[in-house]
């Protein structure tokens, strides 16, 4: 009888490991390119007031809204941000003017959008009862930034515009939780960093000496996202940034409610978030005026030889899914 053929314990056990391996690779099954549903994208983003549309998003579940599974992985600044991207870790990431060409003239990323900035975002703050009254006093003194960000290549822009030699001041890289208690013991003699930071330091007794403005440059906080994330998947690149404009309107058509999901995400005060929030503009966009600023940024970094060449922008940026996600 079959219940006692000599195969069926071998029968048994080949069906068994089948249905196993069936179902861990029902498991494991991944989303099929351009495929939306289910997708769990791996997004890096700052804990900064100029990311609050990226914090909203998140924390108002305008991603789970589209179907997407967005898996937040948050830094303090833009560098991080890029760091991780282009070491596969990450989908997208925002990041800065400055680390965004870097990076899209050195790897396989592209640009897809701006989600915000600010021209008056990077401030330079000294101590209240500091003699520094003009750009011409920090020769000679020092001044914390953290390098390789947006407000690094706004600074040497900025002193360049001035015609101040940075060769005769003292620049620290240094983070920006750092700045605050490195100035006010009178470690350094000025700062320079974006939002919110100047204005915490000035609750603190800090005093704006310049902003890093009226260089025609808006600063764009951009969306960067890896090109074979990009070659895969059309359809979540789109619901991914129609979930980002839907947290820009909010910021604009709830603004108290806005910063009070950044203060809590940041840890700052409302008071010290809403002022703060003051300083940039939020809208999902990549017009000629956030093209212009990246064109400037590029040619001063080949200036300054951090870049060989300029990237090409009609080529780094990727500007297709944004028609759809407004």
């Amino acid at each position: 009888m079959l219940e006692h053929h000599p195969l069926l314990p071998v029968l048994r056990l080949g069906a068994l490991a089948a249905l196993l391996a069936l179902s861990s690779g029902c498991a494991e099954r991944r989303s099929p390119p351009g495929d939306a549903t289910q997708l769990a994208i791996r997004f890096a983003y700052q804990d900064r007031v100029a990311d609050a549309v990226s914090m909203v998003a998140v924390e108002e579940g305008f991603f789970r809204d589209e179907g997407l599974d967005v898996k937040p992985l948050v830094f303090s600044s833009g560098p991080a941000c890029s760091e991780t991207l282009l070491s596969g870790s990450a989908d997208i990431g925002t990041m800065g003017d400055t680390t965004a060409v870097i990076a899209v003239a050195r790897s396989p990323v592209k640009i897809i959008a701006s989600h915000g900035g600010g021209e008056h975002r990077h401030r330079i703050i000294v101590a209240a009862d500091s003699p520094i009254r003009s750009p011409a006093d920090l020769a000679g003194r020092s001044i914390a930034v953290k390098k390789g960000t947006s407000t690094y290549g706004g600074l040497l822009a900025w002193a360049d515009s001035l015609g101040l030699d940075l060769s005769k001041v003292k620049v620290t890289d240094m983070r920006p939780e750092d700045m605050a208690d490195a100035l006010l013991s009178g470690a350094i003699d000025a700062i320079v960093a974006s939002e919110p930071t100047p204005s915490i330091v000035e609750e603190r007794g800090g005093r704006e000496l310049a902003t890093l403005g009226g260089l025609g440059n808006t600063y764009p906080i951009l969306l960067v996202a890896r090109d074979e994330f990009l070659a895969d998947h059309d359809e979540a690149v789109r619901r991914f940034l129609r979930a980002m404009d839907r947290a820009a309107s909010f910021i604009a058509d709830h603004p108290e409610e806005a910063a009070a999901i950044v203060a809590r995400k940041t840890g700052l005060s409302q008071a010290t978030t809403e002022r703060a929030m003051t300083y940039h503009y939020y809208g999902l966009q990549l017009d000629d005026t956030a093209m212009a600023s990246l064109q400037k940024i590029a040619d001063f970094l080949v200036a300054q030889k951090t870049l060989d060449s300029p990237p090409s922008l009609p080529v780094a940026v990727d500007d297709r899914y944004l028609p759809e996600a407004r």
